[in-house]
């Protein structure tokens, strides 16, 4: 069977037979073994899957000594944090606020800003601080006793935020600003994979405009166009022609994305399925997620133009267990063993986009921290040990930290976005919703904010994520578009065929759109 295309999601599996489980922790040390816990023993969240399958942890190979806590010479046990504050003000953020609030022994949890919808989290208080802010931030941090710091967004990662909130002596989960190159320069990155022998696409960087339109003449064909630094997930351009890369190339270079824009690179195209892959690392070991798959057209059929994403779905069946352990293998412990040997002391998610392809999978991009919508989809099937896994990694010791159980079944997301999305877009409509997050539904504000009075308006292209979980797709999807149709705003916009790889009947459960794409 090709570890490609398996027709079932591995839930669990042996490292100690060579493959990868989700929640696994790797490293050089010896493989771990396999810990399963049932439904009726698990947190309360995994409780209507309890009939479905068992929740799958991997914990200390059977017969490995037990490390004393305090013992002399060893470090004191790993704490539990109370106090957390994640940063950014999206639907990723107020994903991670939510899964963090509910792990054990949380005081409270922070974001800074958040949003409209932050407030209704349980556990969770927005903080009117901007995620540029660092004087500000850290002050929070000092006033709040803060016990964890999680970065959410990219722009923040790559201007240092992690490095100047260490320095203060923060606990943060996110890279320093050396890291978070691997997706603030793209020419950076992909130096980086062919030092590594990481697979990916032949590439060609440029920083000038004669330079990039020469390297496109001599290869005679379209070519990908990448804008080199961050670009809010508009710098890529898949150009079908030569004239369509030629324009790509010159509205890079005439500062069309700024800065971001100063050089870039050209890749070949490549064709196949693309799938989301998550790592979270100390910078030595790492454990794996399930694997995600997104969609990034606005339009049924994935068609029109691209967008930040207009939903997902986890676990995706296009990596069964082998074909996760070969991305371990492959990707990830080379990419991290290469930061290394930078002198680069990585500290959070690395988030591998691959492409599938008749020739083996090939990176496409590498992100510093989660995806938008993978990290709104992944969050509810994540452990009540999210909290110290992820203490662990920001303090290099992710060797001793519980094993992160995962849940059995499937989880579905699909983002309402406003009218005009991913153009010019409408804002100020008052969203309305009796709707309220349970164990298996959940709705994350993203572009969202409140007025004077209190009101929930829209403020921004990606409005809301509503995402269920099931046993299987079909009803995972029924349960999010069951939500949708709860929720108003005007000019409100979905796709009704979010997981058609997946379900059976894409768009049956569905119902009518109001403003179908």
């Amino acid at each position: 069977m090709s570890p490609f295309s398996a027709p079932t999601t591995t839930r669990s599996g042996s490292s100690r037979s060579g493959s990868t489980a989700f929640g696994s922790t790797v490293s050089a040390a010896p493989a771990p073994g396999i810990a399963a816990s049932g439904g009726a023993d698990a947190d309360s969240r995994f409780a209507a899957f309890a009939d479905a399958a068992d929740t799958a942890a991997i914990g200390p190979a059977a017969g490995d000594p037990a490390p004393a806590a305090g013992a002399e010479g060893e470090e004191p046990a790993l704490p539990t944090p109370a106090r957390i504050l994640v940063v950014g003000g999206g639907g990723r953020e107020n994903a991670l606020a939510w899964a963090l609030a509910r792990c054990p022994g949380l005081e409270g949890v922070w974001l800074a800003p958040g949003n409209g919808g932050s407030s209704g989290i349980a556990g969770c208080h927005p903080l009117p601080v901007a995620e540029s802010d660092t004087v500000g931030l850290l002050a929070a941090c000092q006033e709040l006793a803060i016990e964890l710091v999680v970065v959410g967004p990219e722009a923040p990662l790559a201007a240092g935020l992690a490095d100047q909130l260490r320095a203060a002596g923060l606990p943060v989960f996110g890279p320093g600003a050396d890291g978070a190159q691997l997706e603030a320069s793209k020419q950076w990155a992909k130096a980086l994979m062919v030092e590594a022998g990481v697979p990916t696409a032949r590439h060609w960087p440029a920083d000038d405009l004669a330079t990039a339109l020469a390297a496109l003449e001599a290869h005679g064909r379209p070519l990908v166009v990448k804008a080199d630094g961050l670009a809010a997930g508009k710098g890529v351009t898949v150009a079908a022609t030569l004239d369509e890369a030629r324009s790509a190339i010159e509205e890079v270079f005439a500062g069309r994305f700024g800065a971001a824009g100063s050089s870039l690179v050209l890749e070949e195209t490549l064709e196949g399925p693309e799938v989301s892959v998550f790592a979270l690392t100390d910078g030595q070991d790492m454990v794996l997620l399930p694997p995600a798959q997104d969609h990034k057209r606005i339009g049924e059929g994935d068609t029109g133009p691209n967008t930040g994403g207009m939903g997902a779905y986890a676990p995706a069946p296009l990596l069964d267990a082998a074909g996760l352990e070969l991305t371990r293998r492959l990707v990830l412990e080379p990419t991290l063993q290469a930061l290394r040997a930078r002198g680069i002391d990585y500290r959070g998610v690395i988030y591998a986009g691959l492409m599938l392809t008749a020739d083996g999978l090939r990176v496409i991009e590498f992100n510093c921290r989660f995806g938008d919508p993978e990290c709104e989809t992944l969050m509810p099937l994540l452990g009540p040990e999210l909290a110290r896994v992820l203490l662990a990694c920001a303090l290099g010791r992710l060797a001793q930290a519980p094993p992160l159980s995962i849940l059995p079944g499937c989880s579905a997301c699909v983002i309402a976005a406003a009218a005009g999305y991913p153009g010019s877009v409408r804002s100020g409509d008052r969203i309305s919703s009796a709707l309220e997050s349970s164990d298996d539904r959940q709705l994350f504000h993203a572009g969202s904010r409140r007025d004077e009075q209190g009101h929930c308006l829209t403020a921004g292209g990606r409005v809301l994520a509503m995402v269920a979980q099931a046993p299987d797709f079909d009803s995972a999807f029924a349960r999010a578009y069951d939500g949708l149709a709860q929720v108003h705003f005007e000019g409100i916009t979905y796709r009704r065929d979010i997981g058609h790889q997946v379900r059976r009947q894409p768009g049956a459960a569905a119902g009518p759109s109001p403003n179908r794409p």
